[in-house]
């Protein structure tokens, strides 16, 4: 991406071109450096290339990516400023060997996977495909054989959309087992295109499922409308195995420990790609933060984190959050999320539910504010990004009642043609924007620091146990496709 470093910045004020404007006291040790920035992205794409094209949990780009971060701390820590370790913890793991979808010799298909989806029998399967007629979106079986479809024995080919229980994947493949079917085929219910998806966990509920684009399914769809019967093979396998791996932690020595400000972003990608808007964008951003913060003469500490298997279910902040010892849930002064910074809008969490009516606890809607307060100061408009549960973010946030701050550019065609994808690599980065949202992030993590106690409400926690019986992630673990923008500069990509 570098000769990138000419890159046209559209309606960006020359503050930009400087070191971040804060009060004195504010201050950084260091400006944020574009050329650092583009060095971690680019070490993060040749892990990912020296390891099988991925950093995905529970394969070795992984464990080469935390050998990377643990390096850099150390190169960076010349004062010996903070406290580095990692967390263990096990995390079921999954990675599909066999996936295809043929109607005859010369017809076939590419199918994208669900994670946790059970395997078909070796060999595969092969049965009629079935559809539901009419308008139907059915989310149970009932819904479905209201419908007079008959899948019994058959490969359902069924809709993604939303269901009940939250989901948009899980209730689809529910919905096919509990009417018959044998397997399902899920479509995409929009035109942009679907990379994979996840069932959250294995669960006896299931059936064999895949999925197409939407221009597949609904070509496939009107061929059965109009009549002709279509003889489906298909076969998926599926190793579901649990595998042990780590989170990161960097944490200042200095800094009053009962008002802790923590950052995160998640380390591993997709077993399809390098992972380096997604969230190789994320890791620089807090890494730059790290090696730029004046750690000795912090105010209040101030705790760094990569956690790791977030794109199996957020698996490292949902391990931490349950295991965090209720005295350290209640220091906990805030929590800071980047995930996806590195190309689309300029995306800032939407705290106070002005957009989205969903808001997050008290104190959200101060860290959004002086987000905004920030690029609109630099002449950048920016875009509500709404708190549905789709990042590490989320068990700070319904979990230990935290609140949650943080930047999103965005996972739609739009904003990522590449997410989730092979070409998620060290090109689809703007290292431009990643600079300026740095410089964002640097900006509010420093105010967080000499004031947040002043301006976040913060109370003890009312957790007798960290141990959250009963709570569960209610969202698939797919980015949420955000669809509303608000109209100002950008950056030219």
């Amino acid at each position: 991406m570098f000769g990138k470093f000419s890159t046209v910045l559209l309606c960006v004020s020359a503050a930009l071109a400087q070191e971040v404007q804060l009060d004195a006291k504010l201050g950084p040790k260091q400006a944020v450096e574009i050329e650092r920035l583009n060095a971690t992205i680019a070490s993060l794409a040749q892990i990912a290339t020296e390891n099988g094209g991925n950093r995905a949990f529970g394969l070795p780009g992984y464990n080469a990516s935390v050998d990377f971060i643990l390096k850099s701390i150390e190169n960076f820590d010349d004062d010996h400023a903070f406290e580095v370790w990692t967390q263990s913890f096990v995390g079921l793991f999954n990675q599909i060997t066999v996936h295809n979808l043929s109607i005859s010799e010369t017809e076939s298909y590419v199918p994208q996977g669900l994670i946790y989806s059970p395997s078909t029998p070796v060999g595969g399967v092969t049965a009629e495909l079935a559809i539901v007629p009419g308008d139907a979106t059915p989310c149970n079986s009932e819904e479905l054989l209201a419908t007079g479809a008959n899948v019994t024995g058959k490969i359902l080919l069924i809709e993604r959309g939303s269901c009940p229980d939250g989901t948009t994947f899980a209730g689809k493949v529910k919905t096919a087992k509990g009417a018959g079917a044998i397997s399902a085929i899920i479509y995409n219910n929009q035109d942009a295109f679907i990379s994979g998806g996840t069932l959250t966990a294995p669960n006896p509920d299931y059936i064999p499922a895949g999925l197409l684009q939407r221009s597949d399914g609904l070509s496939l769809r009107e061929r059965v409308l109009a009549g002709e019967v279509l003889n489906v093979h298909y076969e998926q396998i599926q190793n579901i195995e649990n595998r042990t791996t780590v989170n990161v932690f960097a944490e200042t020595k200095a800094g009053n420990k009962e008002n802790v400000i923590m950052l995160g972003a998640h380390l591993d990608s997709v077993s399809a790609g390098a992972g380096i808007n997604d969230d190789g964008s994320g890791v620089s951003l807090i890494l730059e933060l790290l090696r730029t913060l004046d750690a000795k003469n912090v105010k209040n500490q101030v705790r760094f984190a990569w956690w790791g298997a977030e794109e199996n279910g957020l698996l490292g902040s949902k391990h931490y959050t349950e295991t965090l010892p209720a005295e350290d849930v209640d220091n906990l002064l805030a929590y800071l999320n980047f995930d996806m910074v590195g190309r689309g809008y300029y995306g800032v969490f939407d705290g106070d539910g002005s957009t989205f009516n969903l808001t997050g606890p008290p104190g959200s809607d101060v860290i959004e504010g002086i987000f905004t307060k920030w690029f609109h100061a630099q002449g950048i408009n920016t875009t509500a990004a709404a708190m549905t549960g789709g990042s590490d973010y989320y068990h700070f946030m319904e979990d230990l009642d935290k609140p949650i701050g943080g930047l999103h550019t965005g996972t739609a065609f739009e904003q990522d043609p590449c997410y989730h994808q092979a070409c998620d690599d060290f090109d689809n980065v703007n290292v431009t924007q990643l600079y300026i949202n740095t410089q964002a992030a640097q900006h509010t993590l420093l105010k967080l620091i000499e004031r947040g106690p002043e301006i976040i409400p913060k109370g003890p926690s009312n957790l007798t146990s960290t141990v959250l019986l009963g709570k569960k992630v209610g969202v698939e673990w797919t980015h949420l496709i955000e669809d509303r923008h608000h109209s100002g500069c950008a950056v030219a990509l």
